[in-house]
């Protein structure tokens, strides 16, 4: 089964590729395909062999495939934990699993999953709490996450700024900053989580990469 918010996110992130990137395909059609892996019963590491094959076969769709592993997982842990063992996620097999997909995905995962606890506690997602409460960047014990989202915490004013500031600081970004790709889209879903066409054009024309920024933000959007 697949969670609505995860069939609206891969529906809205293929139609902004689509749209921004200028690429054709078969919107429906691979649509489907990537409904038909989500929703299969199959254990987690066959169905991400059948998305990467879904993948392999439209090489066109690349830059999304490590957000639809994001997706994937994301799902995973609101879906197909439910037809598993409570302690499942505690498990050997669970462990494996995790040590073998170690680089796959993005810092999507944890903006997804900080949306679902947002959900949970009925609040609005916020940057600030974002840093401070879910990924705890002050504490001590979680230096990694503060060393990953250093630009972001030192930019939080962006939030305030045009998109145009915002993509002057994503550009400047080092090349091996772990946040990079994700800085443009991220910043400008937590200035406006429900962005109208005319603000989500603006973020359009000003994107570093316009399919992949996009469809990030859409899956931010329809996610929330």
């Amino acid at each position: 089964m697949t969670d609505p918010k995860i069939s609206a996110s891969l529906t809205a992130a293929l139609a902004a590729y689509a749209k921004y990137e200028g690429e054709k395909f078969d919107i429906v059609s691979i649509n489907a395909k990537f409904e038909a892996v989500f929703s299969s019963d199959a254990i987690f590491l066959d169905k991400v062999d059948a998305l990467d094959k879904v993948f392999n076969d439209n090489p066109n769709l690349e830059e999304l495939r490590q957000l639809f592993f994001d997706l994937l997982l994301v799902n995973f842990f609101s879906e197909d934990v439910k037809k598993l063992e409570d302690d499942y996620l505690e498990t050997p097999e669970w462990e494996k699993i995790e040590e073998q997909t170690l680089d796959r995905g993005t810092e999507l995962l944890n903006l997804l999953l900080y949306l679902n606890e947002c959900e949970d506690e009925d609040i609005e997602p916020e940057l600030e709490d974002y840093l401070k409460e879910f990924l705890l960047v002050d504490e001590d014990e979680f230096q990694d996450e503060h060393r990953i989202y250093e630009p972001v915490i030192a930019n939080q004013i962006l939030i305030e700024s045009p998109a145009a500031e915002i993509a002057k600081v994503a550009n400047s970004l080092p090349e091996d900053s772990e946040i990079k790709e994700m800085f443009y889209p991220m910043m400008c879903f937590f200035q406006n989580i429900e962005p109208t066409e005319t603000e989500k054009s603006e973020y359009a024309a000003n994107a570093i990469s316009p399919g992949f920024d996009m469809a990030v933000l859409d899956i931010l959007v329809s996610f929330k």
